[in-house]
């Protein structure tokens, strides 16, 4: 008697099955809003916030939050819940006047194709991109409607930040981290392995050009990583030369429209560039790398990205057998 109930079950459990493959889960984005519910008639004016995570940010959102002129602010992210959302609205809400604060969170690539939510990006004023996963912000955005709101944004002369995985992704060229991050010592014995995985074309930032960015630089020792990104840029051919911003935690780089910019916060920001081709970057070999100019930029001073040069300490940074070296510098690679 107790065999067909156990059939019966294994057939309702396999019907249900086969009906989430044949129905696959409709979008499931969440958002949340706080201030008024009419859109602004606000003047926003553009500039971008590059800001290398970590918890002290609040020189760089403030900045963020005054170019959207006082009117709707929305935040960006991935997997976040409720309490996560309500948090960061309040955030915002504290740091200076706005229309509005939103919050939208993406959980696939099904939510980004939904109208709603270009519909949502196109009306607001100001953007930020949140920290998180950046794999996620490219498997859920890229070549899809949310994709190209946000490049209408930034046509369109709006401000946009992003801090961590946020900055990842603001570059032509970024660390898509889709099988998961990669540490430098792993990243420079071998340039060409499964974790070195590299997008390009999402955003289309002019002052970023040619250009890759990493976060939490110092304080992750990432420099090493960053130079085997810029290595295979070059290797595959994806430009002749190629620029790097790498920020510290705490710190950022804001950038006035054109390219003027001043780093704020508790560290520096690192502008690197490369014009030749590696000696030695290929699968299963570790890294030589030379001719890598590196210029330090302290708090408080001053980078021009359209002539690459600022208030900075320079030198030059080699890799030779995936070994990074610094010579003739006192202070390392750093």
């Amino acid at each position: 008697m107790v065999r067909p109930k156990v059939s019966l079950l294994r057939f309702l459990l396999l019907c249900g099955f086969l009906l989430t493959l044949a129905f696959p889960a409709q979008a499931k984005w969440k958002y949340l809003r706080s201030g008024s519910s009419r859109d602004a008639a606000a003047t926003p004016s553009g500039g971008f916030a590059l800001i290398g995570g970590g918890p002290r940010q609040d020189a760089a959102l403030l900045w963020l939050c005054r170019r959207s002129g006082g009117g709707d602010f929305l935040v960006l992210s991935a997997r976040d819940d409720d309490a996560y959302l309500k948090k960061t609205n309040e955030k915002m809400q504290a740091l200076c006047p706005l229309n509005s604060v939103a919050t939208l969170s993406f959980f696939s690539r099904e939510d980004a194709e939904d109208p709603a939510v270009s519909g949502i990006i196109d009306h607001a004023e100001g953007i930020y991109l949140a920290g998180g996963d950046q794999s996620d912000y490219v498997r859920f955005w890229q070549d899809t409607p949310v994709e190209e709101a946000l490049n209408r944004h930034i046509a369109a002369g709006k401000p946009l930040g992003g801090s961590s995985a946020g900055l990842a992704v603001l570059g032509e060229f970024s660390f898509s981290s889709m099988i998961d991050t990669i540490h430098s010592p792993e990243a420079l014995a071998n340039p060409y392995g499964n974790k070195v995985t590299l997008t390009r074309d999402f955003l289309r930032i002019p002052e970023l050009l040619n250009t890759i960015t990493d976060t939490h630089f110092v304080k992750r020792d990432r420099m090493g990583r960053l130079l085997v990104f810029m290595a295979r840029v070059l290797e595959d051919r994806w430009t002749k030369q190629v620029y790097a911003i790498a920020v510290e935690e705490n710190a950022a780089l804001l950038v006035e429209p054109g390219g003027a910019s001043r780093v704020v916060g508790e560290g520096p920001v690192y502008f690197l560039q490369a014009v030749r081709l590696p000696e030695v970057c290929t699968d299963q070999k570790p890294l030589t790398f030379s001719g890598v100019t590196v210029q330090r930029v302290q708090p408080g001073k001053m980078f021009d990205l359209r002539n690459w040069s600022g208030e900075a300490d320079s030198y030059s940074l080699s890799v030779t057998n995936g070994e990074v070296q610094a010579p003739g510098t006192s202070h390392g690679i750093y």
